[in-house]
């Protein structure tokens, strides 16, 4: 899988969000995106979508093959939430009320936080 987020400015906003600093949101899509493709590396298939609107959605997972539609499993949360979870600044049941999940394999708890990447 070939990156579509330069992978530099990706790293250097997903870092600058654990360490607490004052993200633009225009820096933020940065963070999200380029984390959005370490987890589709570390986890790759297509049995679970993850989308962090606006910046964008990715599938994850082995499993069921998802092609078009609405997939099986779906989890859709914003942009801080999302980054929160990345960078281990907040966990997956403390933050189930700001992500909405559906389907069985709706759980990030085992992928999250994307430890080394930032």
């Amino acid at each position: 899988m070939s990156s579509k987020v330069d992978p530099t400015r990706g790293r250097a906003a997903l870092t600058a969000w654990a360490a607490g600093a004052d993200v633009p949101a225009s820096e933020q899509i940065w963070a999200v995106r380029y984390s959005l493709e370490c987890l589709t590396k570390l986890h790759p298939g297509r049995a679970l979508e993850v989308r962090v609107p606006p910046a964008g959605a990715t599938q994850i997972l082995g499993g069921t093959t998802h092609r078009r539609g609405t997939p099986p499993a779906v989890v859709e949360m914003n942009m801080a939430t999302w980054l929160d979870l990345c960078v281990g600044r907040t966990d997956w049941e403390s933050a189930s009320e700001r992500v909405d999940a559906s389907g069985q394999r709706a759980n990030l708890a085992p992928y999250l936080p994307l430890t080394g990447y930032f």
